[in-house]
Protein backbone atom coordinates (compact mmCIF):
# COMPACT_ATOMS: atom_id res chain seq x y z
CA UNK A 1 0.00 0.00 0.00
CA UNK A 2 1.34 3.23 -1.03
CA UNK A 3 0.84 5.98 1.52
CA UNK A 4 0.24 9.53 0.74
CA UNK A 5 3.25 11.66 1.61
CA UNK A 6 1.28 14.49 3.65
CA UNK A 7 -1.89 15.00 5.68
CA UNK A 8 -3.11 18.07 6.48
CA UNK A 9 -4.72 18.09 10.26
CA UNK A 10 -7.51 20.46 10.71
CA UNK A 11 -7.55 21.07 14.67
CA UNK A 12 -11.27 21.85 15.93
CA UNK A 13 -11.00 20.97 19.81
CA UNK A 14 -11.42 24.99 20.61
CA UNK A 15 -14.53 25.04 18.94
CA UNK A 16 -16.24 21.15 18.39
CA UNK A 17 -14.19 19.94 21.71
CA UNK A 18 -15.15 23.13 23.70
CA UNK A 19 -18.90 23.12 23.44
CA UNK A 20 -19.83 20.19 24.60
CA UNK A 21 -17.75 20.53 27.92
CA UNK A 22 -19.51 21.32 31.20
CA UNK A 23 -16.54 23.20 32.82
CA UNK A 24 -16.90 26.64 31.53
CA UNK A 25 -13.01 27.49 30.33
CA UNK A 26 -12.37 31.24 30.69
CA UNK A 27 -11.76 33.40 27.78
CA UNK A 28 -8.18 33.65 28.88
CA UNK A 29 -7.70 30.10 28.73
CA UNK A 30 -9.46 29.64 25.34
CA UNK A 31 -7.11 32.51 24.14
CA UNK A 32 -3.93 30.90 25.59
CA UNK A 33 -5.00 27.57 24.56
CA UNK A 34 -5.64 28.75 21.00
CA UNK A 35 -1.76 30.31 21.46
CA UNK A 36 -0.09 27.29 21.89
CA UNK A 37 -1.95 25.31 18.99
CA UNK A 38 -0.87 28.37 16.45
CA UNK A 39 2.78 27.29 17.40
CA UNK A 40 2.63 23.51 17.09
CA UNK A 41 2.95 23.55 13.44
CA UNK A 42 -0.67 23.47 12.54
CA UNK A 43 -1.97 25.23 9.60
CA UNK A 44 -5.41 25.35 10.28
CA UNK A 45 -7.57 25.57 13.42
CA UNK A 46 -11.28 26.02 14.27
CA UNK A 47 -10.81 28.50 17.12
CA UNK A 48 -14.85 29.00 17.36
CA UNK A 49 -18.71 28.86 16.68
CA UNK A 50 -20.44 32.37 16.50
CA UNK A 51 -24.09 30.66 17.40
CA UNK A 52 -26.43 32.34 19.24
CA UNK A 53 -24.75 31.97 23.11
CA UNK A 54 -28.19 30.99 24.15
CA UNK A 55 -27.75 27.38 22.42
CA UNK A 56 -23.91 26.95 22.99
CA UNK A 57 -23.19 29.32 26.33
CA UNK A 58 -19.79 27.13 26.68
CA UNK A 59 -18.55 29.95 23.83
CA UNK A 60 -20.38 33.19 24.31
CA UNK A 61 -17.36 34.88 24.17
CA UNK A 62 -16.19 34.18 20.95
CA UNK A 63 -15.96 37.68 19.11
CA UNK A 64 -13.32 38.36 21.92
CA UNK A 65 -11.64 35.61 21.13
CA UNK A 66 -11.22 35.72 17.98
CA UNK A 67 -10.10 39.22 18.29
CA UNK A 68 -7.34 38.77 20.80
CA UNK A 69 -5.41 35.46 19.97
CA UNK A 70 -2.08 36.07 18.22
CA UNK A 71 -2.68 35.08 14.81
CA UNK A 72 0.73 33.35 13.22
CA UNK A 73 1.30 33.84 9.44
CA UNK A 74 -0.01 30.74 7.75
CA UNK A 75 -2.07 29.69 10.02
CA UNK A 76 -6.09 29.59 9.31
CA UNK A 77 -8.40 30.59 11.83
CA UNK A 78 -11.92 29.26 10.95
CA UNK A 79 -14.93 29.18 12.85
CA UNK A 80 -18.44 27.80 12.69
CA UNK A 81 -20.96 30.22 11.97
CA UNK A 82 -25.04 29.36 11.48
CA UNK A 83 -26.70 32.28 9.92
CA UNK A 84 -26.04 35.70 8.25
CA UNK A 85 -25.64 37.20 11.99
CA UNK A 86 -22.68 34.63 12.59
CA UNK A 87 -21.17 35.74 9.51
CA UNK A 88 -21.37 39.52 9.95
CA UNK A 89 -19.59 38.45 13.75
CA UNK A 90 -17.16 36.58 11.45
CA UNK A 91 -16.23 39.15 9.60
CA UNK A 92 -16.09 41.48 11.84
CA UNK A 93 -13.42 38.93 13.95
CA UNK A 94 -11.56 39.07 10.71
CA UNK A 95 -12.33 34.75 10.50
CA UNK A 96 -10.31 33.89 7.55
CA UNK A 97 -12.40 30.82 6.53
CA UNK A 98 -16.35 30.08 7.76
CA UNK A 99 -17.70 26.71 8.20
CA UNK A 100 -21.67 25.91 7.79
CA UNK A 101 -23.26 22.45 8.97
CA UNK A 102 -26.10 20.39 8.34
CA UNK A 103 -27.15 17.13 9.01
CA UNK A 104 -27.83 14.01 6.49
CA UNK A 105 -30.49 12.81 9.00
CA UNK A 106 -34.06 15.07 9.20
CA UNK A 107 -34.33 14.44 12.87
CA UNK A 108 -30.91 15.25 13.87
CA UNK A 109 -30.92 18.46 11.34
CA UNK A 110 -34.30 19.71 13.56
CA UNK A 111 -32.74 19.21 16.77
CA UNK A 112 -29.32 21.11 15.92
CA UNK A 113 -30.76 23.55 13.89
CA UNK A 114 -34.26 23.48 14.77
CA UNK A 115 -34.98 23.18 10.68
CA UNK A 116 -35.69 20.73 8.32
CA UNK A 117 -33.01 19.55 5.74
CA UNK A 118 -35.11 21.16 2.61
CA UNK A 119 -35.56 24.42 4.62
CA UNK A 120 -31.61 24.52 5.84
CA UNK A 121 -30.20 24.87 2.03
CA UNK A 122 -31.52 28.43 1.71
CA UNK A 123 -30.40 29.82 4.81
CA UNK A 124 -26.93 28.53 4.38
CA UNK A 125 -26.90 29.74 0.49
CA UNK A 126 -27.09 33.13 1.38
CA UNK A 127 -24.47 32.62 4.19
CA UNK A 128 -22.52 31.55 1.48
CA UNK A 129 -23.36 33.39 -1.20
CA UNK A 130 -22.49 36.56 1.57
CA UNK A 131 -18.94 34.70 2.47
CA UNK A 132 -18.04 34.32 -0.86
CA UNK A 133 -18.90 38.33 -1.62
CA UNK A 134 -16.42 39.20 1.82
CA UNK A 135 -13.52 37.16 0.27
CA UNK A 136 -14.01 34.32 3.00
CA UNK A 137 -13.07 30.42 1.93
CA UNK A 138 -16.24 28.60 2.92
CA UNK A 139 -16.38 24.97 4.53
CA UNK A 140 -19.23 23.18 5.08
CA UNK A 141 -19.89 20.22 7.71
CA UNK A 142 -22.34 17.03 6.98
CA UNK A 143 -23.38 15.59 10.24
CA UNK A 144 -24.26 12.16 11.38
CA UNK A 145 -23.10 10.88 7.85
CA UNK A 146 -22.43 7.18 9.36
CA UNK A 147 -25.66 7.21 11.48
CA UNK A 148 -27.85 9.06 13.72
CA UNK A 149 -28.64 9.36 17.32
CA UNK A 150 -32.48 9.52 16.41
CA UNK A 151 -32.87 7.48 13.17
CA UNK A 152 -30.26 4.99 13.23
CA UNK A 153 -28.74 4.23 9.64
CA UNK A 154 -28.30 7.05 7.46
CA UNK A 155 -28.67 6.37 3.34
CA UNK A 156 -25.60 6.75 1.61
CA UNK A 157 -28.25 8.95 -0.75
CA UNK A 158 -29.21 11.08 1.87
CA UNK A 159 -25.56 11.97 1.89
CA UNK A 160 -25.34 12.65 -1.89
CA UNK A 161 -27.93 14.87 -1.91
CA UNK A 162 -26.82 16.99 1.00
CA UNK A 163 -23.26 16.98 -0.65
CA UNK A 164 -24.41 17.83 -4.21
CA UNK A 165 -26.68 20.61 -3.14
CA UNK A 166 -23.44 22.13 -0.73
CA UNK A 167 -21.12 21.53 -3.33
CA UNK A 168 -23.47 23.51 -6.09
CA UNK A 169 -23.19 26.92 -3.13
CA UNK A 170 -20.05 26.86 -4.43
CA UNK A 171 -18.72 25.18 -0.67
CA UNK A 172 -14.81 24.56 -1.06
CA UNK A 173 -14.47 21.59 0.79
CA UNK A 174 -16.99 19.10 3.12
CA UNK A 175 -16.06 17.17 6.30
CA UNK A 176 -18.20 14.31 6.60
CA UNK A 177 -18.73 13.74 10.03
CA UNK A 178 -19.16 10.42 11.98
CA UNK A 179 -20.83 12.65 14.80
CA UNK A 180 -22.18 9.46 17.13
CA UNK A 181 -18.42 7.36 16.05
CA UNK A 182 -20.59 4.77 15.15
CA UNK A 183 -18.98 4.45 11.49
CA UNK A 184 -16.71 1.05 10.48
CA UNK A 185 -14.00 1.25 7.84
CA UNK A 186 -16.34 -0.82 5.46
CA UNK A 187 -18.77 1.92 6.00
CA UNK A 188 -16.43 4.25 5.13
CA UNK A 189 -15.55 2.86 2.04
CA UNK A 190 -18.89 2.52 0.65
CA UNK A 191 -20.01 6.39 1.85
CA UNK A 192 -16.40 7.52 0.12
CA UNK A 193 -16.86 5.56 -3.10
CA UNK A 194 -20.14 6.87 -4.12
CA UNK A 195 -19.11 10.15 -3.33
CA UNK A 196 -15.76 9.81 -5.14
CA UNK A 197 -17.47 8.42 -8.33
CA UNK A 198 -19.30 12.24 -8.65
CA UNK A 199 -16.64 14.87 -7.07
CA UNK A 200 -13.22 14.99 -6.71
CA UNK A 201 -11.42 14.01 -3.53
CA UNK A 202 -10.16 16.87 -2.60
CA UNK A 203 -13.41 17.33 -2.06
CA UNK A 204 -13.42 16.18 1.09
CA UNK A 205 -12.41 15.58 4.38
CA UNK A 206 -13.22 13.02 7.09
CA UNK A 207 -14.82 13.91 11.06
CA UNK A 208 -14.37 10.71 13.02
CA UNK A 209 -15.57 10.47 16.80
CA UNK A 210 -13.87 7.74 18.82
CA UNK A 211 -17.17 6.47 20.52
CA UNK A 212 -16.85 2.99 20.39
CA UNK A 213 -12.66 3.06 19.41
CA UNK A 214 -12.78 3.12 15.82
CA UNK A 215 -12.09 6.63 14.63
CA UNK A 216 -8.18 5.42 13.89
CA UNK A 217 -9.04 2.63 12.09
CA UNK A 218 -11.60 5.14 10.33
CA UNK A 219 -8.69 6.90 9.06
CA UNK A 220 -6.79 4.15 7.67
CA UNK A 221 -9.36 3.65 5.54
CA UNK A 222 -9.79 7.13 4.63
CA UNK A 223 -5.70 7.05 3.71
CA UNK A 224 -6.65 4.27 1.67
CA UNK A 225 -8.93 5.70 -0.44
CA UNK A 226 -6.90 8.42 -1.13
CA UNK A 227 -8.53 11.47 1.67
CA UNK A 228 -5.76 13.30 3.15
CA UNK A 229 -7.60 15.63 5.01
CA UNK A 230 -8.40 15.09 8.55
CA UNK A 231 -10.32 16.92 12.08
CA UNK A 232 -9.03 16.10 15.03
CA UNK A 233 -9.10 17.73 18.48
CA UNK A 234 -6.65 18.23 21.11
CA UNK A 235 -6.66 15.57 23.83
CA UNK A 236 -9.91 13.87 22.47
CA UNK A 237 -12.72 16.47 23.30
CA UNK A 238 -15.66 16.97 21.55
CA UNK A 239 -18.99 15.37 21.33
CA UNK A 240 -21.91 17.18 20.06
CA UNK A 241 -25.06 18.71 22.87
CA UNK A 242 -27.58 17.07 20.01
CA UNK A 243 -26.17 13.54 19.60
CA UNK A 244 -26.66 11.47 23.38
CA UNK A 245 -23.99 9.54 24.34
CA UNK A 246 -21.22 10.56 21.78
CA UNK A 247 -17.54 11.21 22.76
CA UNK A 248 -15.21 13.33 21.58
CA UNK A 249 -13.46 13.70 18.31
CA UNK A 250 -10.00 11.47 17.58
CA UNK A 251 -7.50 12.79 19.63
CA UNK A 252 -4.70 14.96 17.37
CA UNK A 253 -2.42 13.28 19.19
CA UNK A 254 -3.04 9.58 18.78
CA UNK A 255 -3.84 10.90 14.79
CA UNK A 256 -0.23 12.41 14.76
CA UNK A 257 1.44 9.51 16.32
CA UNK A 258 -0.19 7.14 13.99
CA UNK A 259 0.68 9.23 10.37
CA UNK A 260 4.36 9.67 11.76
CA UNK A 261 4.77 6.26 12.49
CA UNK A 262 3.75 5.00 9.49
CA UNK A 263 6.38 8.24 7.60
CA UNK A 264 3.21 10.65 6.46
CA UNK A 265 4.12 14.18 7.06
CA UNK A 266 1.99 16.59 8.81
CA UNK A 267 4.26 19.70 9.71
CA UNK A 268 2.88 19.56 13.11
CA UNK A 269 5.30 19.20 16.23
CA UNK A 270 3.89 16.43 18.16
CA UNK A 271 5.25 17.39 21.50
CA UNK A 272 4.24 21.29 21.28
CA UNK A 273 0.85 19.49 20.66
CA UNK A 274 0.92 17.69 23.65
CA UNK A 275 1.80 20.21 25.59
CA UNK A 276 -1.47 22.21 24.42
CA UNK A 277 -3.40 19.07 25.05
CA UNK A 278 -2.13 18.93 28.84
CA UNK A 279 -3.03 22.51 28.94
CA UNK A 280 -6.57 22.09 28.33
CA UNK A 281 -6.14 19.13 30.11
CA UNK A 282 -5.85 20.98 33.59
CA UNK A 283 -7.71 23.28 33.08
CA UNK A 284 -10.84 21.17 32.29
CA UNK A 285 -10.18 19.35 35.66
CA UNK A 286 -10.45 15.48 34.14
CA UNK A 287 -8.21 13.07 32.22
CA UNK A 288 -8.94 13.15 28.12
CA UNK A 289 -9.36 10.40 25.95
CA UNK A 290 -5.89 10.89 24.36
CA UNK A 291 -3.66 7.79 24.73
CA UNK A 292 -0.63 9.28 23.42
CA UNK A 293 -1.56 12.43 26.30
CA UNK A 294 -1.93 9.63 28.57
CA UNK A 295 1.67 8.57 27.93
CA UNK A 296 3.33 12.18 28.12
CA UNK A 297 1.58 13.32 31.14
CA UNK A 298 2.59 10.16 32.94
CA UNK A 299 6.22 10.42 32.41
CA UNK A 300 8.54 10.11 35.27
CA UNK A 301 10.14 13.70 36.38
CA UNK A 302 13.67 14.13 35.43
CA UNK A 303 16.40 13.66 37.61
CA UNK A 304 19.09 16.60 39.13
CA UNK A 305 21.46 15.15 36.43
CA UNK A 306 19.07 14.03 33.35
CA UNK A 307 20.69 16.44 30.40
CA UNK A 308 22.87 18.04 31.96
CA UNK A 309 25.85 18.72 34.63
Amino acid sequence: MKWPANVQIKEVGPRDGLQNEKAFLSTEDKIHLINLMSRTGLNYIEITSFVNPKWIPALSDSLEVAKRIERVPGVTYAALVPNLRGLDKAIEADIEEVSVFMSSSETHNQKNINKSIGDTFPVLKEVVQEAQMAGKNVRGYISTVFGCPYEGKVSVNNVIQVADKLLEMGIREISLGDTIGAASPKQVQIILENLLKRYPIDKFAMHFHDTRGTALANVLMSLEMGITTFDSSAGGLGGCPYAPGASGNVATEDLLYMLHQMGIQTGINEEKQLEAAQFIQERIGRALPSRSLQVFTGRPAPTVNEGGE
